[in-house]
């Protein structure tokens, strides 16, 4: 059997690794230093986080696009500080005119955001000006200060015109509208920072406190509503034999036919009243979203997803019915909560639902998806694993989105890799995954594409993408492969068990995941997130020796990737010796590694595999 030796060149960097430190930016310091945050990567003695409970109700009445709302706020300062403002989070207000976006738009996308029509706090009324409450924050000065582990109430009755042009949320036809971020909500209050500040730009994402709901969607007979939460009363809605049938399919393992067209044409769904009301709850949850119809088929089913308690959770879809890719999305949807709660990441889905509501966004929200109509299968079923793989980032963990985007769409992006590879095999998985992600950034040598991961996610315009999605999840994999499928599993399971329900920034990762393996990973983060490095390696030379061949390989790019060494013998017989990130531990410049054999070679070709390398031209070496 024949085998490999590594040397390590620069004695130099033998200072490196274990004893490397993490540069740590002065707020994060701060928590730190206040016990907020624990080097061991779990949350600090002295961590804290804010809460709310939420009482909303809404009217929707297509093709009407005016949603009518109210809801009453009770906040929980579980800070140390006394808050003298609060900051009101007012997303919708991306919509207005003049507003701060990542790129332009058109008129059709354009509304007046968010129109406040009052506001009381501890039942007094507070002045507002619409016309000046333009941005997504907007401050609301306290009478009395909130006190540390007082309470403060909220009533606000608000209006809103939704988007003739559906992203996230919006209009899908006259009469099929899904409603997000759609209600005025308290900014998080975080050990860290303080108020999140940060504007919402129509691109870098979310970040919320985990708040108890309770939602009432009021809309016309005939219009069915999905949304975030568990529907408290179905049969007060539903139509006793549609009912009936939701009720089965929580218990079902295979697809069942909620609604069809055939049952949308006799237009006796639901209860026939002018208006009902669908009221949905979901506790300890980050934030709420809403579909509604009166054309959309409905599909059902479940899978146990936590088989020591043989808890189920329901899987559901809402479509038009020429859609012929949402006719799978229940028995895509199924298998992935199978593989998400049992294979990657192994931990139980952890909300009672999920549903995938057709529309335009491809976007997450908490047991909800609202993903395009694509006519590919695969690109489909792709889509919608990605979405509901962020269940577990941003959702089942607190991620500070706006800030730290990486946090999330690398994992979702990673999770998309290999559920893919149960769905259509690791080549095509991992061809996919080359050709959609790596492909749009490896190749792309610009400056703003190689700057560091942990750059904040809100300075970034171009490199936004890449930085968020690409080249984390390439680390999640290297890292992955250096500790081994069992090892990357223990630790991440450290990280998600410290965090759950919690927010989570990037250094109580790192902490987590060191303390977890049971080494110390600064060298490999360091090397990943903290530079401004990208793939690229070269094969110098490979010179034959007493034993075999010694081959000098350079790291030009300078991230510790994993790789192959793929030896050709003159004989027609080859070789792979793979070789672990670990390998650049100690220097990630340059490294030697020699092939034992007593045969002659006739080429060697470094291959990086999914790990796709700028320049392949110097990673083969041909004996003369």
């Amino acid at each position: 059997m024949k085998y490999f030796i590594l040397s390590m060149l620069c004695c130099g960097f033998l200072l490196q690794g274990q004893a490397q430190s993490l540069y740590i930016p002065r707020d994060i310091k701060k928590a730190y230093e206040k016990g907020t945050r624990s080097a061991d990567g779990k949350p600090g003695k002295n961590y804290w986080q804010n809460t709310g409970r939420y009482n909303i109700s809404i009217t929707v009445l297509p093709p009407s696009r005016n949603v009518q709302g109210t809801e009453q706020i009770t906040y929980f300062n579980n800070s140390p500080d006394t808050l003298k403002q609060l900051n009101m989070k007012l997303i919708l207000n991306i919509h207005r005119p003049g507003a701060t976006r990542y790129s332009g738009t058109t008129p059709d996308y354009l509304t007046q955001g968010i129109q406040v029509d009052s506001i009381f706090v501890n039942g007094a009324k507070k002045e507002w000006d619409n016309a000046k409450a333009m941005g997504t924050n907007q401050f609301v000065a306290l009478d009395h200060p909130l006190m540390p582990h007082d309470s403060v109430k909220l009533n606000i009755t608000w209006h809103y015109e939704l988007s003739l042009k559906s992203g996230r949320e919006g209009m899908i036809d006259p009469t099929t509208f899904y409603i997000g971020y759609f209600y005025p909500r308290i900014s998080v209050y975080d050990d860290y920072n303080g108020w999140d500040r940060l504007e919402f730009n129509d691109r870098q994402e979310f970040y919320n406190d985990f708040n108890d709901y309770t939602l009432k969607v009021t809309v016309p007979k005939n219009f069915i509503v999905w949304a975030t939460g568990t529907l408290q009363n179905p049969n007060q809605v539903l139509q006793p034999e549609y009912a009936k049938r939701l009720q089965k399919s929580m218990k079902s393992d295979s697809v069942m036919h909620i609604v069809t067209a055939d049952d949308l044409a006799k237009k006796n769904i639901t209860a026939q009243n002018d208006l009902n009301t669908w009221v949905w709850t979901a506790n300890h949850i980050s934030d709420l979203a809403v579909g509604v119809s009166d054309h959309y088929d409905w599909d059902a089913g479940s899978v146990v997803v936590d088989d020591a308690t043989h808890r189920r959770a329901s899987m559901q879809a809402a479509f038009g019915d020429s859609s012929a890719d949402f006719h799978l999305a229940v028995k895509w949807g199924l298998h992935a909560l199978d593989y998400l709660s049992h294979s990657f990441p192994a931990v139980p889905y952890p909300f009672p639902k999920m549903t995938a509501f057709q529309g335009f966004a491809d976007m997450e929200f908490p047991m909800m998806v609202n993903d395009t109509h694509e006519t590919d299968m695969a690109d489909a079923e792709l889509l919608q694993d990605h979405e509901m793989a962020h269940t577990y980032f941003p959702f089942y963990m607190g991620i500070n989105e706006t800030r730290y985007g990486f946090m999330d769409e690398g994992w979702a992006t990673t999770f998309e890799l290999y559920l893919g590879e149960t769905e259509v095999g690791k080549a095509a998985s991992e061809e996919v995954y080359r050709n959609f992600r790596v492909k749009r950034w490896i190749f792309d040598p610009s400056t703003s594409e190689d700057l560091p991961i942990i750059t904040p996610t809100s300075e970034l315009t171009r490199g936004y993408g890449n930085n968020a999605y690409v080249k984390p999840s390439l680390s999640y994999i290297a890292l992955k492969d250096m500790l081994g499928d069992d090892g990357f599993n223990k630790a991440l399971h450290v990280y998600m068990s410290n965090w759950n329900g919690k927010h989570p920034i990037p250094w109580d990762y790192f902490n987590s995941m060191s303390v977890g393996s049971g080494k110390n990973l600064n060298w490999f983060f360091n090397n990943w997130f903290f530079t401004n490095n990208y793939i690229d390696l070269g094969l110098q030379s490979a010179n034959k020796d007493k034993t075999g061949y010694t081959l000098t390989i350079q790291n030009i790019g300078g991230f510790a990737i994993p790789f192959d060494v793929k030896v050709t013998y003159a004989d027609g017989t080859t070789e792979s010796l793979h070789q672990t990130p670990a390998v650049w531990k100690y220097n990630q410049k340059q490294i030697s590694v020699h092939v034992q054999t007593t045969k002659t070679v006739q080429s060697i070709f470094l291959d990086n595999g999914i790990f796709m390398d700028a320049d392949i031209s110097n990673n083969k070496w041909v004996s003369k």
